[in-house]
């Protein structure tokens, strides 16, 4: 795991609900593959710079 979410985060945008512990595993997870995929996009694209077109 990556670790790039950060919890108070998460918890500011979901004030109104409850959050379980391993939500935020999940949520990493997918962030984490999110990532990925822009990257392979941007190298796909000849490009070193992610870019918001590459989400």
């Amino acid at each position: 795991m990556a670790d790039l979410i950060v919890k108070a985060g998460v918890k500011d945008s979901l004030d109104e609900y409850n959050v379980s512990g391993d939500f935020y595993d999940a949520l990493d997870d997918e962030v984490t593959e999110l990532l990925a995929d822009a990257a392979e996009r941007a190298e796909d694209n000849d490009r070193k710079t992610v870019q918001p077109r590459d989400l």
